[in-house]
């Protein structure tokens, strides 16, 4: 990067390629190439200043051209918004998902509900990881969303189901399905069947219950500026996306680095919270729960790094690399691949490098995604666990997001907790 020269190694034992969820056949060069007319960036400057093209782009992943025409009502999704109405969106809500506002209203309830599944699981001997993380995620998302008034674990077995698309599973093999049509029909419904049982049983009594008294939560500000309740229930779906779906899947996949690395996992439950963090940031580094995302020009586009230019026409699909782009070695060094907390990075880039996003679009959440997964591992970390087998890693096509299952635990033979030290229960 121009920025500066290449970092210096910081990782004081060499681990090799570090990442768990590395999807088969990925390759990191060329950095910028076009195929069949859409242009694949992988290099961390040039991703970055594409999602911070805020006047140069619009949003073109997760579907949103082909949902962009169904779209009907005054309030288009804040997923799929650009401009000045994305903007206004998003400082409307902003002030649910600050540090500040995470921290007071909702690290409570992250903390009695860590204690409560982990002792579920030191009381039963083990556990299946992503099966737990699902219900914590989905019941802290819950309540900055507003979806507080139906069966926690219900509306977890309604997202689920509804987010369980098609995708290929560990080393690249098809997950399986139902034969020929039968299984054409039954997928196809599926994600349909799931949305109207969410609607009905999650969405609507949040609703009713907010129009009869607003509280502090997404769903209340979305009555306050006219929503329907079908652009509720899109917001909504972003919102569980966001916040349940992909916190469930890094929670899992931060466990499986810690528990496998006892010097890592020592050094975690030892430190106090920005420490402990910055392990965290570095793992999100290395295991984007979401490997691409995707952006369409409306002008012409000069793409630059360093000496290499590359001139984008207008109405180009540009795919950006954000598994490759993390990982760039220009950008971090040859140990790239490695989990290096104490690495240098190029000014600028944060910790967790493109992880997150950037730019207009970048997840308003990450700070509630890293405090939620820090609250419940500090917790499960002081068990004796270790696994019953290796976890299985499947993928989701669209956005070559990862899931993590079979994530079974097993608590040994010393029972007890592990005594926390001072600082590893600091805030």
């Amino acid at each position: 990067m121009n920025d500066d020269a290449r970092p210096e190694t910081r990782c004081p034992v060499p681990h090799g390629d570090r990442r768990r969820t590395a999807p088969p056949g990925e390759r990191g060069t060329p950095r910028v190439e076009v195929l069949d007319g859409v242009w694949h960036v992988r290099s961390l400057p040039m991703v970055r200043q594409v999602l911070r093209e805020a006047e140069g782009t619009v949003q073109a992943g997760f579907s949103a051209e082909t949902a962009r025409q169904g779209l009907t009502g005054d309030h288009p999704p804040v997923l799929y918004a650009d401009g000045p109405e994305h903007r206004r969106q998003r400082t409307a809500t902003a002030r649910f998902f600050t540090p500040a506002a995470v921290s007071r209203r909702y690290r409570d309830l992250m903390e009695e509900r860590a204690d409560e599944l982990v002792e579920r699981i030191r009381r039963d001997g083990g556990a299946e990881l992503s099966a737990i993380t699902l219900r914590y995620s989905v019941e802290v998302a819950a309540q900055v969303v507003g979806l507080t008034n139906s069966d926690i674990d219900g509306m977890s077995r309604r997202l689920e189901r509804f987010f369980s698309g098609p995708g290929t599973g560990a080393a690249g093999a098809p997950r399986r399905r139902l034969p020929g049509r039968v299984g054409s029909v039954v997928g196809s419904l599926r994600p349909v069947w799931a949305m109207t049982a969410f609607q009905f049983k999650d969405v609507r009594p949040a609703v009713r219950a907010r129009r009869r008294r607003p509280q502090e939560d997404v769903v209340s500000h979305l009555l306050s500026e006219g929503y329907t309740d079908r652009e509720i229930l899109v917001e909504c779906l972003t919102y569980a996306a966001a916040g349940m779906a992909t916190t469930r899947e890094f929670i899992a996949v931060a466990a499986w680095h810690l528990l496998e690395d006892d010097g890592l996992r020592e050094e975690y439950l030892a430190a106090e919270e920005p420490v402990r963090h910055g392990i965290l940031h570095e793992i999100l580094r290395l295991e984007p729960v979401v490997g691409h995302l995707y952006r369409r020009t409306t002008r012409e586009l000069v793409l630059a790094d360093g000496d290499e230019r590359h001139e984008v026409p207008a109405g180009a699909l540009l795919d950006l690399y954000v598994r490759q782009a993390n990982t760039d070695e220009q950008a971090f060094g040859e140990d790239a691949r490695q989990l290096c907390p104490e690495r240098s990075r190029p000014r600028g880039i944060r910790p967790e490098a493109m992880s997150f996003g950037d730019g207009a679009h970048r997840c308003p959440g990450g700070f509630l995604a890293i405090q939620e997964t820090d609250v419940f591992l500090q917790r499960l970390l002081r068990l004796p666990l270790e696994f019953a087998h290796p976890p299985r890693v499947s993928w989701v096509e669209l956005i070559a997001a990862y899931e993590v299952r079979d994530v079974v635990l097993r608590v040994g033979a010393d029972q007890g907790w592990r005594t926390p030290s001072p600082a590893s229960t600091a805030r």
